[in-house]
């Protein structure tokens, strides 16, 4: 069976992000690369840089179209059942092909989880998902794909950012063949946007160099540095199932979080309890769960379906790609990797 990605870190990103109407560009293509040239060029980035990662550059219509074709922000109220989607994306290839690179990078993620405190089956379980364990990273040109997008003016201010983040890593040595990725510009093992690699790619094996393309030992460091980074609390674990007793009025409990980002993956999560509080009322966690834990309850299909208690570091998966669908396959996946 082919492993395939779910959401890729920087398609999550986009849907989070307001749009501006689509428009036609305000400018030729060639006019608004100078532009970005210039920026980059203003920023530090070589000329010999720009030179080759700009070369014969122009629009991909291919690229035009799969932005266009990204759903806007939901207002609706239904949701489709988690299951089913746990089913398709936590099936045996993901599980197996997770269990051999859990084994075959056990001294690595080691000492990963020594330096970072993240656990080697969460890590193994994000690369998994982003690439299905380095398979699949995407072929589009990431100078192309990002030059694109910011002339095309829907997300101008993120991706003319990006652009210029691209060449930094460029400058860094890096050949334009291997600066591949998605259509939103999303590349390596982890699918980092530029800007997140400057910010928090890391050299995991010593050579000097944070190769994410190429290298496991520097992708699951720098997924490790993401998690500390957005608050991951070493030796908790992200969640664990739960018992809800019939008739528990979970509404009584719905979380009162307004986040500016994604609120909708938070709704359907309860209000923050210590775990002795979710006794108390009679949900009882089905793995241990230190008393003093803060947890939130998710029950994503519904009464008398599984439901789980929720830490902090759920919240910190939201963080690498926004969608409780996502988090949840995340998670699940860990646990069975090491089961």
């Amino acid at each position: 069976m082919t492993l395939r990605p779910i959401l890729s870190f920087a398609t999550a990103l986009l849907l989070c992000i307001p749009v501006a109407p689509a428009s036609a560009q305000s400018m030729p293509f060639d006019a608004y690369l100078q532009l970005l040239i210039a920026r980059a060029r203003a920023e530090g980035v070589s000329e010999a840089t720009l030179q080759r990662m700009t070369e014969g550059l122009e629009p991909s219509q291919r690229v035009i179209q799969l932005d266009r074709s990204q759903p806007g922000s939901s207002t609706g109220t239904g949701y489709p059942p988690l299951a089913p989607y746990i089913a398709t994306h936590v099936d045996d290839a993901r599980i197996s092909g997770g269990r051999r690179a859990y084994s075959a990078a056990r001294g690595e993620l080691a000492a990963i989880e020594r330096e970072y405190g993240v656990p080697g089956e969460i890590l193994t379980a994000i690369w998994g998902h982003e690439t299905a364990y380095g398979a699949v990273k995407g072929g589009f040109d990431l100078a192309q794909a990002l030059a694109t997008l910011a002339w095309e003016g829907r997300r101008r201010e993120l991706f003319a950012d990006e652009f210029v983040a691209l060449m930094k890593v460029a400058d860094k040595g890096y050949p334009r063949s291997q600066l591949k990725g998605s259509w939103a510009g999303a590349f390596g093992n982890p699918q980092f946007l530029p800007s997140v690699y400057l910010r928090l790619a890391t050299d995991g094996n010593g050579d000097g160099r944070a190769d994410i393309m190429n290298s496991r030992a520097d992708t699951l460091a720098s997924i490790a540095n993401y998690f500390r980074d957005a608050g991951w609390r070493s030796g908790q674990p992200w969640g664990v199932r739960a018992y809800v007793p019939s008739g528990f009025d979970i509404d009584r409990y719905r979380t009162r979080i307004d986040a500016p980002v994604c609120s909708r993956v938070h709704e359907r999560h309860s209000q923050y309890k210590t775990v002795e509080e979710w006794r108390e009322l009679g949900v009882q966690p089905q793995r241990p769960l230190a008393a003093g834990t803060q947890a939130t309850i998710f029950q994503p299909d519904g009464p008398g379906t599984p439901a789980w208690l929720l830490t902090s570091n759920y919240r910190v998966i939201l963080e690498y790609n926004c969608s409780n669908y996502y988090a949840m396959s995340v998670g699940l996946l860990a646990d069975e990797i090491t089961r």
